[in-house]
């Protein structure tokens, strides 16, 4: 980053959505990091497992970075998991289809308790991640600083594997009687806001290619299968200490 006069070794510290960088470095069979890497680097010695929010009965295994005091943004469960499969995915620090089940619950509940008193929001609209804001673009949390009132219709959709009932309402829902202001030529656009009375006809591709990704693995576990398939993947989890049906 020009922000930083271009430092190198800017540390990647767990939890967010850079397990799969730590995954792919180990899996790679020219130049693979070791496991002291993972340790050491993303889960600093154990402390990913220090100050584990809770929200609504659904607790976190890890420490979302920054100030997600209730789990960050919820493309945190989307992004390393398009050809991670979390089910039955396992290491010490945590079990990864309940860990994303759980943050994908916590950020719906908080859309349906709205405890900011946003306009729109409900059990069939809801979903905080980052996107498009009414002010450029914002890291949307389940916390009362980063919830802005902007729903992102990515967070409930690309958590379908998750959420199957709670995503298929919104759904369901934007796409029977909100087509007209919500639903363009390539799917739902970025993201609104009913109480900004904000409906932004644009869209942001990593925003919209998870919601395909992710439909998909819930519908058949087609990418899921592909990518655990690959003896180099299946070398680096190993190497990592992952558990996992894909893991013969």
């Amino acid at each position: 980053s020009p922000n930083y006069g271009w430092e190198m070794n800017f540390p990647v510290w767990g939890y967010n959505e850079c397990l799969i960088m730590y995954v792919l470095a180990a899996s790679s069979p020219t130049h693979g990091v070791p496991a002291e890497v993972y340790h050491e680097g993303w889960a600093q010695n154990g402390k990913i497992n220090n100050n584990t929010p809770e929200y609504g009965g659904h607790k976190l295994q890890m420490h979302h970075e920054g100030d997600a005091v209730n789990g960050g943004p919820l493309f945190w469960a989307h992004y390393s998991y398009l050809g991670l499969d979390p089910r039955g995915l396992k290491d010490r620090y945590a079990d990864y289809w309940q860990e994303n089940r759980n943050q994908s619950l916590i950020n719906y509940q908080w859309c349906v308790n709205n405890p900011n008193g946003y306009k729109g929001y409900g059990p069939d609209s809801w979903g905080l991640t980052s996107s498009y804001s009414v002010k450029g673009y914002a890291g949307h949390a389940p916390a009362p600083e980063r919830d802005l009132g902007v729903l992102v219709p990515t967070a409930a959709l690309s958590s379908m594997p998750y959420t199957p009932d709670q995503s298929m309402q919104a759904l369901r829902n934007w796409y029977t009687n909100r087509r007209d202001s919500l639903f363009g030529p390539y799917g739902f656009y970025d993201a609104f806001s009913d109480h900004h009375g904000w409906y932004p006809k644009r869209y942001l591709a990593i925003d919209q290619g998870p919601i395909v990704v992710m439909m998909e693995n819930h519908r058949s576990g087609l990418l899921w299968n592909l990518f655990m398939s690959a003896p180099e993947v299946q070398q680096g989890l190993r190497k990592l200490g992952f558990e996992s049906p894909h893991l013969k």
